[in-house]
């Protein structure tokens, strides 16, 4: 991705990120706040699953799409609409299908999501690959399943403003921050594996 593109794309996701925190905080039942936060993340979803063919992802995409939807209708049929709630669930749901897309690979017969995208990357992919990207597979789907456990707790348990903070901060800043992590864990404790670029990985991610 060229330079400029990635500052597009960071200064994107930072407007993003400050209009949601403000929509979520001040407006929260506003038919605007809901459009906004939920429409993007949801259409995101899935386009990469259209645009792409992979099954598991708009199939994922779909879920979460079915769960908001049954929410939205379930509040309208009983006279309700808790926009606080469908935050919640947005949330729960996005994290969901993104656990469900990695975890479904784990099963029996069928390869990692990450070991078949380092598989496109590496020149040579050897046994200790095969295992770790395993693991990574795995421990991604863990993460989003302890997001979706934090919200829950935070949600019930804390004031609205810490909640919404979690949802449109430490939600993104978590997620790149494992990423980081990763990266650096990976090149510390297995410095033979040959070292690949962003860019490679996010082309093996749109071509897998």
């Amino acid at each position: 991705m060229p330079g400029w593109r990635q500052v597009a794309a960071t200064a994107a996701f930072v407007a993003y990120a400050l209009a949601s925190c403000a929509f979520v905080v001040w407006w929260p039942n506003s038919p605007w706040a809901t459009a906004f936060l939920v429409g993007p993340l949801l259409l995101g979803l899935l386009g990469a699953g259209l645009s792409q063919g992979r099954k598991v992802v708009l199939v994922g995409a779909l879920l979460a799409v079915a769960l908001v939807a049954a929410f939205l209708a379930a509040a309208i049929h009983f006279g309700g609409f808790d926009a606080h709630l469908l935050y919640l669930v947005q949330h729960a749901a996005i994290h969901a299908a993104l656990g469900w897309t990695f975890g479904v690979t784990l099963r029996p017969g069928a390869t990692p999501l990450i070991t078949a995208m380092a598989e496109r990357i590496h020149r040579e992919f050897t046994p200790a690959m095969r295992a770790y990207t395993r693991w990574l597979t795995g421990a991604w789907a863990i993460y989003f399943a302890a997001m979706i456990a934090a919200s829950l707790a935070l949600y019930l348990l804390a004031p609205w403003r810490w909640w919404s903070f979690f949802y449109t901060v430490i939600t993104p800043v978590a997620a790149g921050l494992f990423f980081v992590g990763e990266y650096l864990l990976r090149y510390w404790r297995h410095p033979e594996f040959e070292h690949v670029s962003l860019t490679q990985m996010v082309q093996a991610w749109r071509t897998k």
